[in-house]
């Protein structure tokens, strides 16, 4: 077995063949640049899991190649194929996969004790991460005495104690509850933003995607059908299973007495104690579309115009302009009926109860 030389701050470069089972075939090509977070989007079955396999070492490849800050660790073709513990990959499974017989610290300082690192050197460092995640009155708990947020949180930090020059998330808030789930997100980010190196979060969820990833890879029966930026498959997507996943706009803004205010713009809501910084969510198929200011009860109403039209089957999606950039989606027929195309004058109007928000 060759090994490339060690070249430190190059990311992940890897293209990613393997065959799995009968007619199930992964091939994902996939590069993420240092200090940058890559979200991988898809259903189940879609092979996101193979995908973290791959790159942790578990599942050799049949073909192409793993390059991890120019250093190859799997290479078919010249027989180049580097074993999970020395791959410098740390994971965050959906379980945590914590070890039952071990208390919080002795979970995240495991990664270091094959290392050649001192064991009082472990144990400074496992105390900073304990205190960095909050979680330094929890050191002598085990799993089974931690909560799913709390296990996360020592999940995460056992993958990071080691440095690692990758991260893979594998869905780690998809165990959690919808409250836990927002604070961890946030949490998450923030450890997300000061980790340096690369970064994948495999996610069915597309408000983890949006709201976590530099860059978008949705991938649909083992290959990538579009990469982009958080607003261009929100905006543009090219599959109708994109569409559907698009799903929501998201809006950030500040909530206050049953008001919304994103930039220059209010939305009226529902909820009237929520306050705060916040994040509205709005389905496009919520979303009125007239060539009229109605006459009904919706509170929200306003007119912008239509920016761009997408077809996919029985359903268009329009993309409206300012004051608030939204995707909306309305039939076939509809479209024809209210004799809309791009560049219409429209009418907008979204009722208070179709508005979901929750704190940011």
């Amino acid at each position: 077995m060759v090994e490339d030389t060690v070249s430190r701050g190059q990311g992940l470069d890897a293209h990613l063949l393997l065959s799995r089972g009968e007619g199930f075939t992964l091939d994902v090509p996939i590069s993420i640049a240092p200090g940058y977070t890559v979200a991988l989007l898809g259903p189940n079955g879609a092979g996101k899991s193979t995908v973290v396999a791959a790159l942790a070492g578990l599942l050799p490849l049949d073909d192409g190649h793993i390059t991890l800050d120019g250093r190859t660790l799997d290479d078919p073709e010249r027989d180049v194929l580097v074993p999970p513990e020395d791959r410098r990959v740390g994971v965050v499974f959906q379980e945590y996969v914590l070890f039952p017989h071990l208390t919080a610290a002795q979970n995240i300082e495991f990664g270091l004790r094959s290392s050649k690192v001192s064991r009082a050197a472990i144990h400074e460092q496992s105390v900073q991460w304990l205190d960095r995640f909050g979680l330094d009155g929890l050191a002598d708990r085990k799993p089974r005495a931690l909560s799913g947020g709390e296990s996360q949180r020592v999940a995460l930090a056992r993958a990071l104690i080691t440095e690692p020059d990758l991260l893979l998330l594998d869905e780690p808030l998809a165990a959690l509850d919808a409250t836990t789930r927002v604070h961890l997100r946030r949490t998450l980010a923030d450890h997300l933003d000061r980790f340096p190196g690369a970064r994948l979060l495999i996610t069915h969820d597309p408000t983890e995607a949006l709201l976590l990833a530099d860059e978008i890879h949705v991938i649909e029966d083992g290959t990538i059908t579009q990469v982009g930026k958080p607003d261009d498959i929100r905006l543009r997507p090219r599959t109708s299973y994109i569409a559907d996943l698009a799903g929501s706009n998201l809006i950030r803004g500040t909530a206050d007495k049953g008001i919304v205010t994103a930039g220059s713009h209010r939305l009226h809501i529902a909820d009237t104690h929520i306050a705060g910084s916040v994040l509205a969510a709005i389905h496009p198929r919520a979303i009125v579309i007239d060539r009229h200011r109605s006459d009904g009860s919706p509170r929200n109403t306003w007119e912008t115009t239509v920016i761009r039209i997408e077809h996919y089957g029985d359903r268009v999606r329009l993309q409206t302009g300012d004051p608030i950039l939204l995707t909306a989606e309305i039939t076939p027929d509809a479209l024809h009926a209210l004799e809309i195309d791009e560049g219409s004058v429209v009418w907008i109007s979204i009722k208070a109860t179709e508005i979901n928000v929750e704190t940011d």
